[in-house]
């Protein structure tokens, strides 16, 4: 992947108040080196077609970040898409003095022409910002804007597998490489779970033994696992871990029940818990679009997320609780109880993780979800996590929204969300809905 650059294009003309106009040159500059390393600049306002051209000649930006320091007509904007694909960032100044006198910078007026531009050659897909740099609202927005636009950039580099086919009933995950490629920019790749199964069974106890130590110091009460699992489980955590490493992959979707308790006799569970602490994105049922929401969360946040089912609701808490099997990665666990070791809740085999999760003064609830007419659309709600216990057998968290629960959870299932959803650590709403605008897709937000 080539380097990732954002680029601050400050246009306008010089008819206007250029000593208000340079000081919000060096504090913009100023607020975008605070947040990125990767950042572009003029050596001074180009507040000429000439001058823009010159600037343009040397850049190949992954975010271009477009703002009227003073007015500038729709020539400028147009000067810039005609060379550039990339995501843009249209930001307005705010006047700095209202007194009765000189317009000092006109920044809106030159917004709307921008714009006007931008919605004629682009259909309308960029980020707007109002304001000046000092202000949170436009440090937020373009901290979202530069976490986007880098996450767009870094999925065309990202190599994805799934690890068999969904099971019966569970087509909702299931991706075709080409939509992926198109939509995404990840390249997927597809390879059958016995293959994986095969090569775990051909690894002796001694190949294993360090893969079982592993597991062991991120759980606890493997030992209650009979030691034939444990093997067996240290196996397949051999032959996952040396898969995505040798083939550089960056998230996963596998195959999970039956095949892993029929074919092979130990779930694959703890596997993929291992995989997320690990960085790589990991969800089980053979959910493609819940291995990359999984991964956009991770990418954001740098940190594990937690893939599950909603599966109860409480109004009078206004909580929904995910929950699933025992694939949530050993960091997430609640302090107290550390990542606790069971079994399958259906299967009664285990390693599977079996704890509730750590709260959190903030969290978001995202997935990526695929429409009946093949596009695709964001789900974004946030809250916070709170402390509570295990709920069910396997890994649970219990999110109490910022709206109502009841109605997110009617809304969502009347609107035909996918059963599977992602919960972050953070609040990163903006990070996502910006994506979700550079990506071209809907954003449904509950």
């Amino acid at each position: 992947m080539t380097k990732f650059q954002v680029a601050y294009v400050p246009i306008g003309v010089g008819t206007f108040h250029l000593e208000s106009a340079q000081i919000q040159f060096e504090k913009s500059i100023e607020m975008i080196r605070s947040l990125t390393d990767d950042g572009v600049y003029p050596e001074q306002m180009l507040l000429s077609i000439d001058k823009l051209n010159a600037f343009l000649d040397t850049i190949d930006p992954d975010l271009i970040i477009l703002q009227n320091i003073t007015f500038a007509n729709s020539a400028y904007a147009s000067e810039v898409l005609k060379r550039f694909n990339c995501p843009v960032l249209l930001w307005t100044l705010r006047e700095p003095v209202i007194d009765g006198g000189r317009l000092r910078l006109n920044s809106l007026t030159g917004a709307y022409s921008a714009a006007n531009t931008m919605m004629s050659m682009r259909g309308g897909n960029f980020e707007y910002m109002f304001g000046a740099p000092d202000e949170d609202c436009i440090i937020r927005q373009t901290k979202a804007a530069i976490a986007a636009a880098w996450i767009k950039k870094d999925m065309r580099s990202m190599k994805m597998v799934s690890i068999g086919h969904t099971p019966q009933g569970f087509g909702f995950g299931r991706a075709l490489d080409i939509d992926m490629l198109q939509y995404f920019g990840v390249t997927l790749e597809a390879i059958e779970a016995r293959e994986l199964i095969e090569k775990a069974k051909k690894f002796s106890d001694e190949d294993v033994a360090s893969f079982v130590e592993e597991t062991r110091a991120c759980t606890v009460g493997l030992d209650k696992t009979p030691e034939k699992n444990v093997l067996d489980h240290a196996r397949l955590w051999k032959a996952y871990k040396e898969y995505v490493t040798e083939n550089h992959i960056g998230a996963i979707s596998s195959r999970c029940w039956p095949d892993f308790f029929t074919s092979f006799g130990t779930p694959v569970c703890t596997v993929l818990a291992q995989l997320n602490d690990m960085g790589v994105a990991a969800a089980c049922e053979s959910d493609a679009y819940g291995a990359l929401s999984m991964y956009v969360g991770m990418k954001l946040t740098k940190a594990p997320v937690f893939f599950g089912d909603p599966v109860s609701l409480d109004e009078g808490e206004n909580t929904i609780t995910f929950w699933h099997c025992g694939t949530a990665a050993c960091s997430l666990a609640h302090p107290a109880t550390g990542a606790v070791v069971g079994v399958h809740p259906n299967r009664k085999i285990g390693p599977a993780m079996d704890f509730g999760c750590k709260p959190a003064e903030h969290a978001t609830i995202f997935r990526i979800g695929r429409k009946a007419d093949g596009s695709f659309r964001f789900f974004i709600s946030t809250g916070e996590v709170l402390d509570k216990p295990k709920q069910f057998i396997g890994t649970s968290i219990v999110v109490k929204t910022e709206n109502p629960s009841k109605e997110i959870v009617t809304e969502s299932v009347k609107d035909g969300w996918e059963p599977h959803f992602v919960v972050i650590y953070g609040d990163v709403a903006e990070e996502l809905e910006a994506l979700g605008h550079m990506l071209g897709m809907e954003i449904c937000k509950y």
